[in-house]
């Protein structure tokens, strides 16, 4: 039996095969997602599962050494920004623009779209160790 919360076998297959500074990306319903990176798709309807709901759950079960962020965010969605970085107090934070942030997403391992619709609740994950 699994000993963290994270139920869903795809996030956890990819977290599991994640090496060092390796990227995860957790995306609103709207980021486009490239067809070459493996698509996992949560979102049911408008809002679920949420986008902090699911960064959580992901968390259960990965290190994460440093995120990025598109800097739109901080004017866009304050509220949102704030609690990304509440859930990474001692991670690397990186900034860019948001076209940049969709040509380093192709860079992910998967993205995980989530039903959220906050403008620019987007999160590229980088991989740390636990040793």
């Amino acid at each position: 039996m699994k000993r963290t919360e994270l139920l869903n076998s795809e996030i956890s297959y990819v977290i599991s095969r994640l090496g060092h500074t390796q990227q995860l990306t957790i995306g609103d319903a709207g980021l486009p997602i490239p067809e070459d990176v493996k698509r996992i798709d949560l979102a049911l309807v408008k809002g679920v599962p949420g986008f902090l709901q699911t960064l959580d759950a992901v968390l259960c079960e990965m290190q994460v050494e440093g995120i990025i962020l598109a800097e739109e965010i901080r004017e866009r969605s304050p509220e949102m920004e704030a609690g990304i970085l509440k859930r990474f107090p001692d991670a690397k934070v990186q900034y860019v623009p948001h076209e940049m942030f969709k040509e380093k997403m192709k860079e992910s391992r998967a993205v995980i779209r989530t039903g959220e619709t906050t403008a620019f609740a987007n999160v590229i994950l980088v991989s740390g160790v636990t040793f």
